[in-house]
């Protein structure tokens, strides 16, 4: 990916703004983003940035390439609004893809979610069974439809990648996100000032944790080797709650025990656990995580020390 000029819709965010300066380095990229869950505070100078939605017509669309990260990306943003997580997730994607198919862009890459898996302990592969149980799985299952429809009848390079639970910290990107961020960020931030992270249940629900650099990594290669179809982007291993409460009190030198409430999500939308087999991605791209669990623990806990 050089000398490209690129397009990043939810490009302020945490992901995209990650992206958007990662790319900027060899390219030329603009930015797009509603500012709903992101800021231009994010966003390096070399950055071109537009205040702007992904349902407008007049997006910047003469471009090489498209990564589609704008989205309503919670349960809650959906279930409040399922009409607007429709709109957005759904024909925001067909928007932007539309608008940049018309100048001659044939590679998009786009975010899509796990959670469609449901509850797996073991690996999932990208051929297993989805589903949607909340809105806003649906809008990414119907993200993934489209994009299939874009590759079989337009001839467009066009990659899904699904993300597992992406996180950075509160010293980076992130921290915009507030109550929406990894509760690996939120419950570092709590225990460095002396605060009990909140835990919903009894702690023992798993993540396939994924840094945010090793996401960038996999999105890039994506559009570089002209990918389509459906990818995971995830490290094939998992740890619970309960466990990165420990980790963190053991990188941060505090003791402070979580706080368990009972789980606010219903038990038949709660996804409980999580964990990616990346084998896909590998093959195609030589794509594999760099960034260990326990240094991710230690990057996200230095700005604190």
């Amino acid at each position: 990916m050089e000398g490209k000029r690129i397009l990043v819709t939810g490009g302020a965010g945490f992901i995209g703004s990650n992206l958007a300066n990662h790319l900027a380095e060899q390219n030329d990229v603009v930015a797009v983003d509603d500012l709903y869950l992101g800021t231009p505070e994010n966003l390096d100078d070399g950055v071109e940035f537009l205040d702007a939605s992904v349902l407008d017509d007049d997006l910047p669309a003469d471009v090489d390439v498209l990564f589609h990260l704008a989205a309503l990306s919670s349960l809650t943003m959906h279930e409040d609004d399922p009409q607007r997580g429709a709109r957005v997730n759904v024909e925001g994607f067909v928007n932007a893809v539309e608008q940049v198919r018309d100048h001659g862009c044939d590679t998009v890459v786009y975010a899509t979610t796990s959670s469609i898996y449901g509850s797996r302990t073991d690996p999932c592969s990208e051929d297993e069974r989805v589903e949607a149980h909340t809105g806003y799985e649906a809008s990414k299952l119907a993200r993934e439809r489209y994009g299939e429809y874009y590759a079989n009848a337009h001839g467009m390079n066009v990659a899904g990648m699904r993300f597992f639970s992406v996180y950075q910290g509160m010293r980076g990107a992130e921290k915009h996100k507030g109550e929406f961020a990894n509760i690996i960020a939120q419950f570092a931030d709590d225990l460095a000032n002396g605060e009990s992270p909140v835990i919903y249940g009894d702690g023992t629900h798993t993540r396939d944790f994924t840094h945010v650099s090793d996401v960038v990594r996999g999105l890039e290669l994506a559009a570089d080797r002209e990918l389509t179809g459906i990818y995971n982007l995830g490290t094939g291993e998992s740890y619970s709650a309960n466990e990165v409460v420990e980790l963190l009190n053991a990188e941060l030198g505090t003791d402070i025990e979580p706080e368990h409430v009972e789980n606010p999500i219903p038990d038949e939308l709660f996804v409980h656990d999580t964990k990616a087999d990346p084998s896909k991605m590998k093959e195609a791209t030589g794509w594999e995580p760099e960034i260990g669990f326990e240094e991710g623990i230690r990057m996200v806990c230095e700005p604190y020390q």
